[in-house]
């Protein structure tokens, strides 16, 4: 008798695909946003207008999201994207929100 051990196995592909696109559109979201409130509070206090700062962080922000979603697609292991995505994110937008904290 071969049972499998591991529940990622018994999943339908339709149900692994969903879950390997949510972590994607999510979890790139959540880097996306995260990169973009450290880069622009960064580059403000460095010297940079605003409105500059923003629109670049912003940009480099959806070239992130891009890089982040494709490789959430191509890799293997998807309970690893599930946990830097998000993780990254939110560890970044730490930094943005103690770097604004010091500005004030």
């Amino acid at each position: 008798m071969s049972r499998t051990p591991a529940l990622a196995n018994a999943w339908s592909p339709r149900l692994r695909l969903a879950a390997r696109v949510a972590a994607a559109i999510l979890g790139g979201y959540v880097l996306a946003w995260g990169f973009i409130a450290a880069a622009m509070a960064l580059l403000f206090k460095a010297g940079m207008e605003f409105h500059d700062a923003e629109f670049l962080s912003s940009m480099l922000g959806l070239l992130l999201f891009l890089a982040a979603f494709l490789w959430t697609i191509a890799t293997r292991r998807l309970a690893v994207a599930w946990l830097a995505l998000p993780g990254g994110g939110a560890a970044m937008a730490a930094i943005g929100s103690l770097v604004q904290a010091s500005m004030v």
